[in-house]
């Protein structure tokens, strides 16, 4: 999807400039640009210099040459101290700036698992960790430094065309038998020779934002590869997959080498022009001067005065070309945030049609519970059923059938469908997926998750020994990546460890013992059996051991559904 690129960068910038933390924002804003004005003053006065210091060397005056020398350092030591704090002050509105989008993006990323819906909904959304770390502090950093150099060098532009317009004086061109006066000529030459410069620049580096844009995906890409090999680490080795994985690993460094290099040709052409362009500028003002200069109307101070003053003017008109390549990556930014951002707001925009509720029965009821896929296609149609609490179910059918869709409708992460879900109210839900999630950081943190506030050491030492895990009852402070060290085994006993902390009313596992032996699964039912005697248990599995652990069936085929209890041997 394309975004015209003025709306996209509105819709980015206006946020912050309007949020709580605005006044802030603008007196940081205000104190950068106040010590830009006064550098630009600083740089005029400085400019003036060099005429009477010329001059002086001209006329060697030595009486004026220390006092002269004296005055340039005073200068020179001021404009130093309001350059550097131009520049903290404009990194701390970074800082500022930055953390305000980051948490913005941060919560909408996370509000309403569009997270999750933007895999399931936009599977073309790339690499949303990239735009949210490194895409923000691209666009905050890109966005001040060129908003400062622009209204810098127009207030320097502005300055200096006054200067250069006044050392101009006037020039007579003859053309045939007239004769045409110009005032201001040098300003003239100037403007003509940046507006050109700026116009050819466009042309050679337009291509640049398209390109600039490509290789932050493609390295995005290239990066995501690795990150799973190295998360799936245990099972490529298992396939031997390392030359399928290199395979893969080529072609997307090919795609990043192969952009890479078209980025340098149209480089290696935008620098030809600037540093030609920027070369030719060293001669052209010494031209300019030359017939003021050599027909005696102006001294060797004003002629020095001239290149310095053609030189800012040069600069602040040139903004534009030496400014491309920011301007081309901040293109590609914007083009980048804009898209990640309309993709998270049409997920956030997808309402469930299956409604939920709580009711005052102790019990989980579906009411003509129908379940879709994103394109309408049914898994499951007119589900009508009352589940007791306490209930033992099992949930079977072949892959494919709905029995994950059916559980992610439970937990309210699935909008489409149709019906009721009415659960009890103020019961403790808990829903264990195949794979573990396992957080980052300490032992600890991994058993109490989701929870932040983790039980006490002997509480969790007693539960790891209950799943058979009391070897790790010593690292509960380690911090590692846990999903590493772990087995997938171990793993899903951790799980099991965690409903034995949070102690809900109400368990969902989709798969959760599939990496464990038979022995191993039948000794954490019972163990839930044991400890949570009055929890409702409802799993996915395929195993027919699962049969002996559950006391009733739910088996979904065909968009419809049957439920029965098992027999159990008396």
């Amino acid at each position: 999807m394309k975004f015209p690129l003025a709306r996209g960068f509105w819709q980015l910038f206006k946020g912050y400039w309007s949020s709580p933390e605005k006044w802030k924002a603008r007196g940081l804003l205000i104190s950068v640009i106040a010590l830009n004005l006064i550098m630009v003053y600083l740089l005029v006065r400085i400019n003036d210099w060099y005429r009477i210091f010329y001059d002086a060397l001209q006329a060697y005056d030595w009486i004026s040459f220390w006092p002269l020398i004296g005055e340039f350092t005073v200068l020179a030591f001021i404009y130093i101290i309001i350059a550097v704090y131009a520049v903290y002050l404009r990194q701390m509105l970074t800082i500022s700036w930055r953390t305000w989008m980051t948490e913005q993006y941060l919560a909408r990323w996370m509000q309403g698992q569009v997270y999750y819906r933007l895999q399931v909904l936009r599977s073309d959304t790339d690499n949303p960790d990239q735009r949210i770390s490194e895409d923000i502090n691209q666009f905050v950093s890109l966005t001040l430094t060129l908003f400062v150099g622009v209204l810098k060098q127009l207030t320097t532009l502005g300055a200096f065309a006054v200067v250069l317009w006044n050392l101009s004086g006037l020039i007579t061109i003859p053309i045939g038998d007239a004769e045409f006066t110009v005032y201001g000529y040098m300003f003239w030459l100037s403007l003509l020779y940046s507006v050109l410069g700026t116009y050819f620049v466009h042309l050679v580096g337009k291509k640049l934002i398209r390109l600039n844009f490509d290789q932050q995906r493609y390295e995005a890409d290239f990066r995501f590869s690795m990150m799973r090999v190295r998360e799936n680490s245990e099972s490529i080795a298992f396939y031997r997959g390392e030359m399928a994985e290199g395979v893969g690993f080529k072609e997307r460094f090919a795609n990043v080498i192969k952009n890479y290099w078209g980025l340098m040709r149209r480089t290696k052409l935008l620098n030809f022009y600037v540093n030609g362009y920027g070369q030719l500028a060293i001669i052209f003002p010494l031209i300019m001067a030359a017939p003021r200069y050599y027909a005696g109307e102006m001294a060797l101070g004003g002629r020095m005065q001239t290149i310095s003053a053609f030189g800012r003017v040069q600069d602040a008109l040139s903004f534009f070309v030496d400014s491309y390549s920011s301007i081309a990556e901040l293109a590609a930014v914007i083009q980048r945030l804009t898209g990640f951002t309309e993709h998270m707001e049409e997920c956030a925009r997808v309402k469930s049609t299956i409604e939920r509720g709580e009711g005052t029965a102790n019990e989980l009821t579906l009411q003509d519970l129908s379940i879709t896929l994103p394109d309408g296609l049914p898994l499951l149609t007119a589900c009508t059923l009352a589940l007791p609490h306490g209930s033992r179910i099992l949930v079977t059918g072949a892959s494919g059938a709905g029995k994950s869709t059916l559980l992610r409708a439970l937990a309210g992460i699935w909008p489409y469908g149709s019906g009721t879900i009415t659960l009890p109210a103020g019961a403790k839900r808990l829903f264990l997926p195949q794979r573990p999630y396992l957080v980052l950081g300490s032992l600890r943190r991994a058993l109490s998750y989701p929870r932040t506030a983790a039980a006490s050491d002997e509480e969790i030492a007693r539960i790891l020994t209950c799943v058979g895990l009391d070897h790790f009852s010593a690292r509960l402070d380690d911090v590692d990546d846990w999903s590493r060290i772990l087995s997938l085994g171990e793993q899903q006993r951790l799980a099991f460890a965690r409903i034995l902390l949070i102690r809900p009313n109400w368990i969902f596992l989709d798969e959760a013992t599939s990496a464990l032996d038979e022995p191993r699964e039948r000794a954490l039912y019972e163990l839930l059996h044991q400890e949570l005697p009055s929890a409702s248990i409802i799993s996915i599995g395929h195993r027919s051991t699962l049969f002996a652990l559950h006391d009733t069936e739910l088996h979904l085929s065909n968009q419809t559904y049957t439920y029965q209890e098992i027999p159990h041997d008396s």
